[in-house]
């Protein structure tokens, strides 16, 4: 029989392991999957996790896809270490590009260094501007972020479809829901010459490293992490929770801006409906498959994009339907708060008891006779 006994403490090795184990178990029951759909399973696997990155110019796509997912989830992991449940990412993702997008369009012959800064500053204050909404709405009016959040990101979705069909659509494009191509100097600048590899991948590693310094070396981030220990503990320090809840969300937001307006003066170089193909989404599973570690996260996010990748290849190489990145996201996020129960509980493999029957006493013989 098994069963689960707890812990004296929480299990710092399980905690560890517990993504690595993830993903082994995601790995198995895709090897299960493909044989259940007459696919090579080994082949697939290979298609999947290998072939995306076999050659130099697969590593720099791989770098391509990693900015958005990273910069999303490192802010995730601020809110997350806070017990802020913000789930609107995505949302925000999609503002930051529709807020850059938009001044990139009003600067579109405009020349000189200062256009991207501020292209890429707009694009921050539009995730700001929805992350902030529903920091007022939990501050001043208690309301369940993680509704708030969710509910926001079709309206982010909805908004931008409305500006590529409307007021943002390129006149000369044909009818398509597209804006106009940006200006040369709206546009990141590309690290590697040959690829696609863009300025957003460096600002993506800035700022893991400014928010390992905020939450490891500040104390603004030693409150935030207080606060989401014990916020009761932190009223009686004296830390302000509300500011501390805007705070976070604000930044939060704001690198999902970034990461949004990344995209369209990135890869995309234009304004379209398809920003992202749920980035923002991806991002909650990879901030706790990196253990809201900003080392971790990194990892994660090279994982997740090579599963994007992965998918594609499927599709392109095995026929396969592209939801098999959907697919095994969810499985990876199922294993993942499976195995999480192991940090708290051990596994106990006990005999089952057989009932005996009680012999009769002489005195319950003679009774019965």
């Amino acid at each position: 029989m098994i069963k689960l006994e707890p812990r004296g403490e929480r299990s710092a090795t399980m905690a560890y392991l517990s993504p690595v184990l993830a993903a082994l178990l995601t790995m198995l029951t895709g090897l299960l999957l493909f044989t259940l759909l007459n696919v090579d399973p080994v082949e697939a696997l290979i298609t999947i996790l290998y072939v995306p990155i076999s050659d130099t110019h697969g590593i720099a796509e791989l770098c391509v896809k990693t900015a958005p997912i990273l910069l999303c989830a490192i802010g995730l992991s601020v809110v997350f270490k806070a017990k802020i449940w913000n789930i609107g990412a995505e949302g925000q993702l999609l503002m930051g590009g529709l807020f850059g997008s938009y001044i990139a369009l009003q600067l579109i012959e405009a020349e000189g260094f200062w256009v991207l800064p501020i292209v890429l500053i707009a694009g921050i204050l539009g995730g700001m501007f929805w992350s902030g909404i529903a920091a007022i709405l939990k501050v001043r009016f208690h309301t369940n972020e993680i509704l708030t959040t969710i509910m926001m990101n079709y309206i982010a979705l909805n908004i931008l479809l409305w500006a590529v069909h409307g007021p943002l659509k390129d006149p000369e494009g044909f009818n398509f829901p597209e804006s106009a191509l940006f200006g040369d100097s709206a546009l990141l600048p590309v690290l590697i010459e040959g690829t696609r590899v863009h300025f957003g991948m460096a600002l993506a590693l800035f700022a893991v490293v400014a928010v390992w310094v905020l939450m490891s070396r500040s104390f603004y981030g030693f409150q935030i992490k207080v606060m989401g220990m014990d916020a009761g503990a932190a009223r009686l320090s004296g830390f302000k929770e509300k500011r501390l809840t805007y705070f976070a969300l604000l930044l939060s937001g704001g690198l999902a801006g970034l990461a949004g307006v990344g995209e369209v003066t990135g890869p995309i170089g234009q304004l379209i409906p398809q920003i992202s193909p749920g980035y923002g989404y991806a991002a909650i599973i990879v901030a706790f498959l990196g253990r809201l570690h900003p080392l971790g996260i990194l990892l994660a996010s090279l994982l997740m994009a090579l599963l994007y990748m992965g998918g594609e290849m499927a599709q392109i190489s095995l026929g396969l339907p592209l939801a098999l990145t959907g697919l095994f996201q969810g499985m990876l996020l199922f294993y993942l708060l499976a195995c999480d129960v192991l940090i708290s509980f051990r596994i106990r493999l006990k005999p089952r008891k057989v009932k005996t029957s009680t012999p009769l006493t002489p005195l319950a013989s003679e009774t019965r006779g």
